[in-house]
């Protein structure tokens, strides 16, 4: 049998899919600064979690502050909870062993602990901007301990659009 070429052949990667369903998930983000998504697949490139930073589930997102600078409890740093937590909380099963964590921004030292954990063995990522802060650098060191591959996503496609209008489908 000849096989078909009339396939469409600028369909994204399974790495463009799953960073673009992470990056999706930053825009539910309410921080003012930071909007970061995280997205767990597991081996069968099945989604498993999905999450974004934010406050816990009965915080308010009007009472506590979004502040970055200031005294500790003026700032959101004691309430927000990562892209990658959240993911991790709201997995289907949470059974994450072996599975790809996808995230817009490499993890901090809290993440990557519960990364660790819960038995994720790959973190992909677009951007690591705080690699000079002591933060990353535990990260990093508790990643390589615990054998976790770090991979930075090599983008092929800069730019992914996103169209509501149902008569372009």
């Amino acid at each position: 049998m000849t096989p078909k070429t009339d396939k469409r052949s600028d369909y994204i990667s399974w790495d463009d899919y799953f960073m673009g369903v992470a990056l999706l998930s930053a825009h539910r983000s309410k921080d003012p600064n930071t909007q970061v998504g995280a997205c767990i697949v597991n081996s069968q490139k099945k989604i498993v979690g999905v999450g974004y930073n934010g406050f816990p589930i009965g915080c308010s997102d009007d009472t506590l502050p979004w502040d970055r600078e200031g005294p500790f409890l003026e700032t959101k740093y004691p309430y927000i909870c990562h892209a990658e937590l959240n993911a991790i909380l709201n997995s289907v099963g949470r059974d994450l062993s072996g599975c790809s964590l996808y995230v817009g921004l490499f993890p901090c030292n809290e993440c990557a602990k519960a990364i660790i954990q819960s038995g994720i063995r790959e973190v992909v990522y677009l951007s690591d901007k705080y690699a000079e802060t002591d933060m990353v650098k535990a990260a990093k060191t508790m990643f390589g301990q615990a054998g976790v591959r770090l991979r930075q996503l090599e983008v092929k496609r800069p730019r992914l659009v996103i169209d509501f209008d149902v008569n372009g489908i």
